[in-house]
């Protein structure tokens, strides 16, 4: 098997880091522990890169960006455990139920939200944000300039965390 360059990694963590941040971020639901998981999911990814399978990389880093994203709910349920004074915190080798269901929550109504979007919003967020295409892609697929693309998906990224805040904030999310 080959092991990878430097610069043919490079472009793997280009076009796959939003499929990894967004498999640490749906399951951990935190921006900045997402983050970070995406850092730690490519270092790991850079180590091991003599076993990356030909021609299913994708699968592989989002196998991998879910075990670090248990990994870490799994530690973080055991911190939690510990100090709030329980002597025997769970032993799991998963998260806990509720974890899991917060995460497809979360999934859900992401997926709620950008079809409640918009013209011109709503297809070009489906297929960059849900289906993980590129912008490129996207302006193929629609027939629109790039440039277009682009700004319609910074505005329809910015109508999202809105449309998702004003439901956090409702104690509801969107239907």
């Amino acid at each position: 098997m080959d092991v990878i360059t430097k610069d043919q990694f490079s472009e793997l963590v280009k076009q796959y880091e939003r499929l990894v941040y967004t498999v640490c971020f749906q399951l951990v639901r935190d921006a900045s522990a997402a983050e970070d998981l995406t850092q730690e999911t490519f270092l790991s990814a850079y180590l091991h890169r003599e076993t990356i399978p030909k021609g299913y990389e994708r699968q592989w880093l989002g196998r991998i960006a879910a075990n670090k994203a248990k990994d870490h709910l799994q530690s973080a349920w055991n911190r939690r455990a510990v100090l709030s004074g329980e002597e025997n915190p769970p032993v799991s080798l998963s998260p806990p139920a509720e974890e899991i269901a917060l995460a497809r929550e979360g999934a859900d109504a992401i997926r709620s939200a950008v079809a409640a979007l918009k013209e011109p919003y709503r297809p070009v967020c489906r297929l960059c944000l849900l289906e993980e295409r590129t912008p490129e892609e996207a302006a193929l697929a629609l027939g629109r300039p790039l440039k277009t693309i682009h700004t319609q998906l910074a505005r329809g990224k910015r109508l999202l965390r809105q449309q998702l805040e004003r439901s956090e904030v409702h104690g509801h999310l969107p239907t």
